[in-house]
């Protein structure tokens, strides 16, 4: 200190915890501007009361107050209550902070968790995947008290993706070439995350899907859509049909001509639970063609003929796809088969 009172900016530095470059800084921020400047040499001097200052513009930047709050402050010296507003204010920004970084650093803890998990990755062309999805849409089930039936089973193989759908009138199967890396996996994915994924799929490129006991996801040309697997006991469709079992009666079929056979032959009116549906009643005639009978038609052989509910049928033959499919026919009280390329549908049977 010199015999007026001032200090050099290397005595505040040194008094204050501030290194030289950072009151240089303050300086020329108009946080802390000297009390004198010496207009030849350029030296900086700093009064007592600067010194004081500078110890509090030390504490605050070490708490990582911002500059404009810093210069506050050093305004409002002379007024302590003002400056402990801002330093209450300035604390309640760090718990928040705080509180903001321990969610976060929970969630990434639970991302590693999942990942030290096993984790099954399925890579396939998107439209494959689409394709997959509204084969078996159809038959999964919005009935809240089953909630079992509630979403569409995912079932690995070693190279590819099995998807399942039921709402116990019918079944849906749908089967995609994959690339499968992980452990198999066989869990429901809840409809909301179908019907979410669905509208990713319209791209050329692939769709990754990566599933474990705690959570799937997918990522579809850079869009993400993420959930949590059903904790329910999924029915095995595997012990639910035997396509092509020795004895079945099969049938090729042109899908647009069996709608337009469908359309043609008045329905026939049942109800169930108290509500209406229409049937559609599949014959085959002595020579093995397949034929819609009317009512008044039905064959007096029980064997020739299968009775489903229509719309569940029209709806089937729409998620086969368009060309031909093969009807499978085992008589009124065994399940009408529905089989295209990679996909097939089971109807149950409705007793007339």
């Amino acid at each position: 200190m010199d015999g007026t009172g001032r200090h050099s900016i290397g005595e505040i530095a040194r008094a204050s915890g501030l290194s030289i470059s950072a009151l240089r800084f303050y300086d020329g921020a108009g946080v802390l501007v000297p009390a004198e400047v010496d207009a030849v040499t350029g030296y900086r001097r700093y009064s007592d009361g600067q010194l004081r200052a500078a110890r509090l513009v030390a504490g605050l930047r070490r708490v990582g107050m911002p500059v404009a709050d810093i210069t506050r402050a050093v305004a409002e010296l002379a007024h302590p209550p003002a400056v402990r507003k801002l330093l209450d204010e300035h604390l309640r920004r760090l718990e928040d902070g705080l509180a903001d970084a321990r969610r976060e650093l929970s969630r990434v803890h639970a991302l590693l968790d999942l990942q030290e998990l096993a984790l099954t990755t399925i890579t396939l062309p998107a439209a494959a995947l689409a394709a997959a999805l509204d084969a078996v849409r159809f038959a999964a089930s919005a009935d809240p008290e089953l909630p079992v039936l509630g979403g569409v089973l995912f079932e690995t193989g070693t190279a590819a993706l099995t998807l399942v759908a039921t709402d116990r009138y019918r079944l849906a199967v749908a089967e995609a070439e994959a690339a499968v890396a992980g452990p198999p996996v066989r869990l429901v994915a809840p409809l909301p995350f179908v019907d979410e994924l669905r509208p990713l799929l319209s791209g050329t490129g692939p769709a990754v899907l990566t599933m474990g006991p705690e959570g799937l996801s997918a990522d579809v040309g850079g869009r993400r859509v993420e959930g949590g697997p059903l904790d329910v006991d999924f029915p095995d469709h595997h012990r639910l049909v035997d396509l092509g079992a020795a004895g079945s009666r099969q049938v090729r079929v042109d899908v647009s001509a069996l709608r337009a056979a469908v359309d043609a032959v008045p329905a026939v009116s049942r109800e169930h639970n108290g509500k209406q549906f229409d049937l559609a009643v599949l014959a085959l005639d002595p020579a093995g063609a397949l034929r819609v009978a009317a009512e008044a038609d039905w064959a007096a052989d029980e064997q020739a003929h299968v009775a489903v509910n229509r719309e569940f049928l029209l709806q089937a033959l729409d998620a086969g796809g368009a060309g031909q499919l093969v009807l499978q026919l085992d008589g009124p009280i065994k399940p009408l088969a529905v089989r295209g390329t990679g996909t097939y549908s089971i109807l149950m049977p409705v007793r007339r």
